[in-house]
């Protein structure tokens, strides 16, 4: 599912009985909401002309949209889609964070707007995004795939018909959400069956015979099977006879003498054959002898009953496909296998009753492998048949077409010589690319991993996108990657490896005659089939346990060398020259990123050095007053940013700042420094908040670094808790009372500094009580992707209004935690808490009720 547990549900659109165990919540309301997005999604499909369906619901996860259901399609073929962070560059990210529909024609609108979205899916598909919401509640995506249109636009009744669905689904949710039942997904997806397009239906008719009277009662529907007006029939066997062939009508009387004849045997006999109705298909008809209590012992004139179904054409396609040399299987759209041909037993070697009803994949193991899997999606999403070559077991290939249409899939299967251009017969079955087909399905890689690598800032990111790109792509179970620093190699990365060895390869030198040293001195690549051609040609090189092959990959960007990294496979395995030009290539793409991660490490330490060189590292110490603050960084892109926060003593009174300058690195942190140091000298001189906040402003623009900065400031008198307090583009503080209420602080203020020369920044007056705290804070702390930052201050508000009895330093760590535990936080954080303890005795002015 672009922008999407192999379990199975019942027909139609019903999920499985049981959502815990298919991904939904838990219970009957879980139930409720599972049956929900099944029906909306079957709706949505027929609505618009798709052939599949899901719908993405947000999760306990911040940020993380999850794939609940999938309707026509595997479950398991589209694990990549089943999470998506709602700041990717995705359709279903998009829509969920604007609120607007995305509608995407065709591939080449899908390439133009989204890029990483072709990369993974290279397909012509079309695809319509519609969010689910109820008032400023986001609850998620409903997503259609259909075929590509003709080049233009979705059309507006496409448009409106998907909204009524979505409308309809987003009161259902709002209506769970209201009663209790959280409209959140955390589990796999349920898979979810569409309903079958227009096929003949089954059909069954009856009729009673008495062959000695030669009278026919027979009932509407067999009249209407064999292509007569029930009415006009006249009710006799030569009229029954004028509707079948004529070989039909002497297999009747052969077949009602056999029944006849059988009479007084312990069991009633039944005979059964087929006959072509009017329109030549075949009906199955079969006769019995009618039955009474007194039939045993006086059975009298014959009285034979007849059943004729017309099972329309499924019977007709399995005879044929058995008498085939190929082998035939066919699977619905969610993988499940209904037909398997004779032919196609002894081609997979299972036999029939091990694979009906199960999901393709989880039977024969081998159909899963990375590049088959991507031509089972290319004929279940482009609807078009696909055809390649399968290595099946060591010694055995075989040609596979699929053929796909709206209900399913028709596997042919024809057993081949092994090609010319497979791998080295000691190639582990499936890995490598072994047809044109194969292949060709592995050239989006290249793309595919770019863009993930334009994304990855840190040379651990630049591996991280490797390992879940590059590896699966290949069949690789290992990887390893050596930077060069000073002549030597150092490990930076690996995975797959038993643990320790290659801990001795760890700074070898350029000189060292080393396989991994020396793709990298000689600029070449160094394929090995297996573990024992690369111990012939290094001999007495430590190998670990593992028999497989190893590729060795030069890391050079720009000319430079960089590095050297190392693919490790389970088994031998051959490398065809298409493979061997895609992994040179690759890892010229990984050189370049690991050179670019490395100045993003250099800037960033640099960065680090600042910031932690400029913010205070110890706060002033009150008797009347405690403070504390926190910072945090961002985890996306460069790590460290303009936040800041500072507390001065000055002859007016205890200064309270923090502020936030646009942007990240290098060059905001040493903005922020040079604000900070403007701030803390206009308050030492004695000016006042009004005075601070407009000549920073000033400077910042005679600076002209090209950015401009928020900012809070307040003077708070120690003795009385008064406060005066200007807000420059910053969001207004929190004041905790005593009694733990807590409120938004009422403080207007002026535009943002370095912007407006002469922009005015009134002062506010405002008290802060024994026992209260001031919360001020930057907007990394409540402002997340997606979500209104109202609703971020609210939730802040609601944390600082439940803290119990405590240190102020643990109300911060317990304000922050939060988010200190996303794992995908785009902006750094700041804090600062200031409180006034209790008066120990009489009150003192300004503190009287």
């Amino acid at each position: 599912m672009p922008g999407a547990a192999p379990d199975t549900t019942g027909a139609d659109a019903r999920p499985a009985a049981d959502a815990s165990r298919t991904g939904g919540p838990s219970g009957a309301a879980g139930e409720e909401l599972a049956r929900a997005l099944a029906a909306a999604t079957v709706d949505a499909v027929r609505a618009v002309g798709g052939y599949a369906g899901g719908v993405y619901l947000r999760s306990r996860t911040h940020g993380l949209l999850r794939l609940a259901v999938l309707a026509g399609l595997p479950v398991r073929l589209f694990r990549p889609w089943w999470r998506m962070h709602i700041n990717r560059p995705f359709p279903v990210a998009e829509a969920y964070r604007s609120g607007r529909p995305v509608h995407l024609a065709d591939a080449e609108e899908a390439m133009r707007r989204f890029p990483q979205l072709m990369a993974g899916l290279p397909y012509p598909f079309g695809s319509l995004y519609e969010p689910l919401a109820a008032g400023r509640d986001r609850y998620g995506v409903l997503v259609v795939l259909r075929g590509a249109g003709p080049g233009g636009p979705v059309d507006d009744a496409d448009r409106h018909r998907l909204r009524d669905v979505a409308a309809r689904l987003e009161a259902v949710l709002a209506d769970l959400d209201a009663g209790g039942t959280p409209v959140a997904w955390d589990l796999e997806p349920a898979p979810v069956q569409l309903p079958a397009s227009a096929t003949p239906p089954v059909r069954v008719g009856r009729f009673d015979w008495r062959p000695d009277t030669g009278a026919v009662t027979a009932d509407a529907e067999l009249c209407r099977i064999l292509g007569t007006d029930p009415d006009a029939f006249p009710g006799t066997v030569a009229a029954l006879e004028a509707l079948l062939a004529p070989e039909d009508v002497h297999g009747l009387w052969a077949m009602a003498r056999q029944v006849i004849d059988a009479a007084g045997h312990p069991a009633p006999a039944s005979r059964h054959m087929w006959l072509s109705g009017r329109d030549g298909r075949p009906h199955l008809l079969e006769l019995a002898r009618a039955t009474s209590p007194d039939s045993d012992r006086d059975p009298g004139p014959a009285h034979l009953t007849g059943t004729l179904v017309d099972p329309g054409t499924g019977h007709v396609a399995a005879t044929a496909a058995d008498r085939l040399s190929t082998g035939v299987l066919s699977v619905d759209r969610l993988g499940r296998v209904t037909h398997v041909s004779h032919r196609a037993e002894t081609l997979l070697g299972a036999a029939r009753t091990s694979l009906l009803g199960r999901v393709l994949w989880d039977v024969l193991p081998w159909t899963g492998r990375p590049a088959y899997e991507d031509h089972f999606r290319t004929a279940l999403i482009a609807a078009e048949p696909v055809h390649f070559l399968a290595h099946r077991a060591a010694t055995s290939w075989l040609s596979v077409s699929l053929h796909p249409d709206h209900d399913g899939m028709t596997v042919v299967l024809t057993a081949v010589d092994e090609p010319s251009y497979a791998p080295h017969s000691t190639a582990v079955p499936g890995v490598g690319l072994g047809s044109p087909a194969d292949r060709a399905s592995v050239l989006y890689r290249p793309v595919a991993l770019a863009i993930a690598l334009t994304e990855a800032v840190t040379a651990r990111q630049v591996s991280e996108v490797v390992t879940e790109e590059l590896l699966p792509a290949f069949g690789g179970r290992q990887l390893a990657i050596y930077l060069l620093s000073e002549r030597h190699l150092h490990l930076a990365w690996e995975t797959g490896f038993p643990q320790g060895f290659l801990d001795r390869f760890d700074g070898v030198g350029l000189d060292a005659r080393l396989p991994g040293v020396e793709t990298l001195t000689s600029g070449r690549p160094l394929f090995f089939e297996s573990m024992q051609r690369l111990a012939a040609a290094y001999p007495g090189i430590p190998l670990d346990a593992h028999v497989g092959a190893r590729a060795f990959l030069p890391l050079i960007a720009s000319g430079r060398p960089v590095g050297s990294c190392i693919l490790g496979f389970d088994q031998p395995r051959g490398f065809s020259p298409e493979e061997r030009t895609v992994l040179t290539a690759l890892a010229g793409l990984i050189a370049q990123a690991l050179q670019r991660a490395r100045r993003y490490d250099s800037e960033a330490a640099l960065a680090r050095g600042l910031q932690d060189a400029l913010l205070p590292h110890r706060l002033p110490r009150l008797a009347q007053v405690d403070t504390v603050g926190r910072y945090l960084p961002g985890t996306q892109g460069m790590d460290v940013g303009g936040d800041w926060y500072d507390v001065v003593e000055t002859p007016r009174g205890l200064v309270l700042s923090i502020g936030d300058v646009q942007g990240h690195g290098v060059s905001a942190a040493a903005t922020m420094g040079q604000l900070r140091s403007a701030v803390r000298a206009f308050a030492l001189t004695g000016h006042d908040p009004s005075e601070v906040m407009s000549g920073t402003n000033r400077l910042l623009i005679d600076l002209d670094p090209g950015q401009f900065a928020s900012c809070c400031y307040g003077v708070l008198d120690p003795r009385t808790g008064l406060i005066q307090a200007v807000r420059a583009g910053h969001p207004p503080p929190l004041l905790r009372h005593p009694d733990g209420r807590t409120e938004v602080v009422d403080l207007p203020g002026g535009v943002v500094l370095g912007v407006d020369p002469d922009a005015a920044y009134p002062v506010t007056e405002l008290r802060l009580p024994r026992g209260g705290v001031l919360a001020l804070f930057t907007d990394g702390l409540v402002e997340q992707p997606g979500t209104d930052i109202d609703l971020g201050v609210e939730r802040l508000r609601g944390a600082l209004s439940t803290l119990g009895p405590g240190s102020l330093s643990a109300a911060a760590d317990r304000l922050i935690d939060v988010a200190a535990h996303d794992g995908d936080r785009p902006d750094d954080i700041a804090l600062l808490l200031a409180a006034r303890g209790p008066a120990p005795g009489p009150y003192e002015e300004g503190d009287r009720p």
